[in-house]
Parts: structure tokens; sequence; C-alpha cells
């Protein structure tokens, strides 16, 4: 047996091998940014998972490097993102108190779940699976956990006690609770807010317009903006002593690398947990899919699906052994990444040192890092996922769309994230179904003068009375195959001269056993009624299949290569009509 050569399994060794000076330059730039910008995002959704600022950290260093052996994409950037901090939160937070060390057990069993079954799902080649989400779901998960999210910060911003996991529970608990703002706290939260606002939109054209600073400089200031946030912050809060007046802060961060960590070999928590890793693991996959392609697409590189799953699992598997929590492919960082000239995964090897060295030598710093700083770049950084506008687009262009957009949207915010998940994939498919299941079908005739075969509805054409031309623009399986039998049972009812029916099968892509019985039921009417029941433009794949069965035997009639030949034979005076028809438009053009 031939071994897979080693930058197949391994596709750090394929860009190894020919990795140069200057792509070590390019990658240490880009990683100098990415740091500076997942510093206190690390901090920040360590806080939404409602796990020690540390974890945040731990989670941002050996992730990374295992992701740059194992991944696919050059430019994604992993760590933690909001959407599976705050699903974290919410499946740890069932099993064990917000706090304790069982709680924090149940987020590194989360992430050994996770890494392991994103690992197998790469090895049985599911990378498919990032297309069970349809992307007006995909959109509406996204802009409802955006917002909840952000809604779930407004706490830390007011300095009280609101938490919950739906909308409804977070503002219920804001609104009981508003009376105890604390003043200081509100202040620094909303004014970090405003600020990482302002940088986001104002700062870059501020600095390369009017003050004539470098686009690279400027933008590289602008990504500075939280960090510049947590230090203005951070100091106010020492040198004025906000801590004694009600401002809550990180406090003591334990300095030094991540520690050796066994996950908690908890069978009974892993099965609490199990249904939790595998919903965080579909959508950290999806996230993750879809900006790579995004990134890779741009430089013409290439990402595989198999290879990203067996990336992110082995991430998620480091994470889990360094006192970590769930990672994945971040949006606005790996943009990021991409916008400051990352040439390979080293740039992630790069940041992880960069993240490591801030463990071990910056943690002190942190002490009083008021947690309403952390809120205000959570929310600033997930207010940019929201996106109301796709919420109109899709209406107008599919209410079935719109419909299932909506849906998930109102199930995470009023249930909570997880459901919202596995109500999306359940959307996403019963939309395909429902969809599939009503294929649209056309009588077809032939346009004049050319050997084309179009709907008669749409389009000026040739048929005949003898012979009924149907086009089914679907494939055939168990869905839809009683609704094409019921479809032609009805038409072959309105035309008593018929004595063939042709199935154009041009867009039949698949025909399973189910639709192969209700062919095999539609011939054998057919033949009871004095029908003959024909195929043509059948593809070479589908052939195959139905050479495998009895069905071409006994079918009644032939396989035609094209509609035209079927019409030739089975009634000349029809295509002579359509030839006449052309001469006559030709004759009264002249």
């Amino acid at each position: 047996m031939r071994l897979p050569r080693l930058d197949s399994a391994i596709p750090a060794a394929a860009w190894l091998k020919s990795y140069r000076g200057r792509d070590l330059s390019a990658d240490l730039v880009a990683a100098v940014i990415v740091t500076i910008m997942l510093i206190p995002q690390s901090l920040a959704y360590a806080m939404l998972a409602g796990l020690p600022a540390e974890v945040g950290l731990y989670a941002s260093i050996l992730p990374l490097i295992a992701y740059a052996i194992f991944g696919s994409s050059r430019a994604l950037a992993v760590g933690p993102v909001a959407v599976v901090s705050l699903m974290t939160a919410a499946a740890a937070s069932r099993v064990a108190e917000p706090g304790s060390p069982e709680y924090v057990g149940a987020a590194i069993a989360l992430a050994m779940l996770s890494g392991l079954m994103l690992v197998a799902m790469g090895l049985a080649r599911l990378g498919f699976l990032a297309n069970l989400l349809s992307h007006p779901v995909i959109s509406g998960f996204i802009t409802a956990s955006g917002i909840l999210i952000a809604a779930s910060q407004l706490q830390h911003v007011l300095g009280i006690d609101a938490g919950g996991h739906t909308l409804v529970a977070i503002v219920t608990a804001l609104a009981a609770h508003i009376g105890e703002t604390n003043p200081y706290t509100l202040a620094i939260g909303a004014g970090a807010t405003t600020f990482l606002f302002w940088v986001r939109t104002n700062l870059k054209p501020l600095l390369r317009d009017r003050l004539g600073i470098s686009p690279f400089a400027a933008d590289l200031l602008a990504k500075a903006g939280p960090v510049a946030a947590v230090v203005v912050t951070t100091s106010a809060v020492a040198i004025f002593d906000l801590g004694a007046r009600g401002v809550d802060i990180v406090g003591s961060i334990p300095e030094g690398l991540p520690p050796v960590t066994a996950p908690p070999l908890d069978l009974d928590l892993w099965g609490s947990l199990a249904t939790s890793a595998l919903l965080i693991s579909v959508i950290g996959f999806v996230e993750s899919i879809s900006v790579a392609q995004t990134l890779a697409a741009k430089k013409r590189q290439r990402v595989d699906a198999n290879h990203e799953l067996k990336g992110l699992g082995a991430a998620n598997l480091a994470a889990a052994f360094s006192g970590g929590f769930p990672v994945t492919g971040g949006f606005s960082r790996s943009v990021v990444n991409f916008d400051a000239g990352a040439e390979t995964p080293m740039a992630g090897v790069l940041t992880a040192v960069g993240i490591a060295a801030t463990a071990v030598f910056l943690t002190p710093l942190f002490f009083y890092l008021p947690k309403a700083t952390l809120a205000a770049t959570i929310i600033v950084a997930v207010l940019s996922l929201v996106d109301l506008g796709a919420i109109k687009r899709t209406f107008v262009y599919s209410k079935p769309d719109f419909a299932a957009m909506a849906a998930t949207i109102l199930i995470v915010l009023g249930v909570g994230v997880e459901a919202g998940v596995v109500s999306g994939v359940g959307l996403s498919v019963a939309l395909y179904l429902w969809r599939t299941s009503r294929p649209h079908m056309a009588i077809v005739g032939q346009v004049p003068g050319t050997e084309h075969f179009r709907n008669v509805d749409r389009h000026s054409v040739v048929t005949s009375e003898e012979v009924l031309s149907i086009r089914v623009d679907e494939s055939l399986y168990f869905a839809n195959a009683r609704y094409l039998e019921d479809k032609i049972y009805d038409m072959i009812a309105e035309r008593p001269e018929l004595k063939h029916v042709v199935l154009q099968c041009s867009a039949v892509n698949l025909i399973d056993a189910s639709a192969l019985e209700s062919l095999e039921a539609i011939n054998e009417r057919l033949h009871t009624a004095g029908v003959q029941f024909h195929l043509s433009e059948v593809k070479g794949p589908v052939m195959d299949r139905l050479q495998r069965a009895h069905f071409l035997e006994e079918l009644t009639g032939k396989v035609f290569l094209s509609q035209r030949q079927a019409m030739a034979e089975l009634d000349p005076d029809t295509v002579a009509r359509a030839e006449g028809r052309r001469l006559e438009r030709e004759l009264h053009a002249v």
C-alpha cells in the first residue's frame, strides 16, 4: 500500500519547502499586527465564555501552531471567536457553575471533544458538511448571535449583574438592575465603546488623508485602537483607584506559558457536552472555511475542506491540552492577517510567539484592566458582523429563504444559540427538500429553425399532438418521485390523442431507487394506456445506473441522444413544420 506524501498529510511540509526570507519578513509584519489585535480579543472572548482571562491567552498560543502545521489556508488566523465563545458559555454553564474549576474543566472538555470530532470528520472526508447550512441561515445565525453577544456585554458596560442566555432574559435582567449602574464603570465602558467605533470608521482616513501617514502605517495604528483603549482605561483605573469605587477589573493573571493540561476524562461529562461540541465544531468549521476560501480565492490559492477539518481539529486538541477552550478561524482577524501581507501560516506561529511572550512578561500589566473595556471590545467586534440589510435583500429575493433566516434569528434570540444552530441546520435541509420535492416541470416544443426545445409557456415553439415532450429541471429522488408520477398522469389525461411521452433528462443528475420505481410505474401505466414512454438526453452517470437495473429492458420506448432526434423519429411532421415556420419567417423578413 502506498503511503501518502508528506506534504499531502501535513500541509506545512509543502509551504516550508519554498519558504524564503521575504516570506518571513511579510509574515513577521502580519504577526505583529494580528498579535496587537489578538491580545485584547483573547482576554475579552475568555470573559465572554465565562472563563479566567489567562485562558484566552492559552487558547491563542499552541492552537495557532497546530493549525499552521495541519491547516491548508495560508491566511486564516485561528483563535477564540465571539460566537464559539458564547456557545462555550452556554454549554459549560449547563453542567457547572461559572467561575468554578468544574466550569473550566467543562470548557477544556469541549475543546477536546470538538477537536476529536473535527479530526474524525476530516479523516472521513466530510468537508461537504459546510453545505448543510444555507447562506441565509448562516447570515441570520451570525446576525442574531452578534445582537445577543452585544446585549450580553451591556451588564459589564453598566457595572451590574444582568446575565441570561436569551435576549428576553438579558433585557429583563438589565431593566431590573438598571438602577444599580456604576457611573465610573459606565463612563469607562461607554467611552471605550465610542472610541473604538470612531477608530474603526474614522481614524484611518484621518491619519492617511489629513496627516499624510502612509496607508500601511495608518492601518496599523487603526488596528491598535483596542490596545490604546486598554492602556488608557487600565491607567485610569490604576491612577484613580477606581477599583475601590466599584469598577470591576480583571485582577491577577498567572504569569507563564500554558500548563500541560489533562482534559477531564469523565464519560458522563463528555456525554452531556457531546451535542454542544458537535454544534461548536460545525459552526466553527463553517465560519472558518467560508473566510478561508474567500481569502484563498484572492490569491488563486486552494483550500482543502478536509484538511481544514483536520487543521481545526488539531488546533482544538492543542487548546484542550494547554488549558484553553474551543477555537476556530476568525473572520475579522483573518482579514487583518491577509491585508497585512501574511504569505504563509508562519504568520500564525509568530503570532503565537507574541502571545506567549505576553503571557510570560506582560500579564501583570492587565491587573487593573476594567472588564468594561473588554466588553466594549466585544461589542464593537460583533456588531460589525450584524447585517440587517441582508434580511431585506433576502425578503425581496426569496420568501422561503427569508422565512428560514427569520426563524433562525428568532430562535437564537428567543431560545438560545444551540437551538438556533439545530433549527438552522433543520431549516436548511427542510428548505432543500421542499424545493426539490416539487421540481419545475415544463412541456417543451421545438424553436423554429433550431434544434432547441423550450418551455411552451415562455417561447413560440412547435409542438405535436401525438408526442408530449416533458422536461424536468431537477434530479429525481425519493422526495419528488411521487410528484413526478402525478404530474405526468395529469398531463396525459388531458391528451387523448397522445401516442408518445418523452422525458427530457438534460437537468437530471441523479435517479435514486425510489425515482427508478416511479419511472417503472410510469412506464407500465403508460403502456396500459397505449402510450410509449421514452427518455432523451440522459447523462452518462445516470445512464450507467439505469443499465444496472432492468428498467431499460422493460422500457416501452427508446433512449434518444437528443430531444430533436426523438421528435424526428416519433413525429417527423412536427420537425418539418418547425422548419417550415422558419422559412416563412425568413421570407417575410425579405
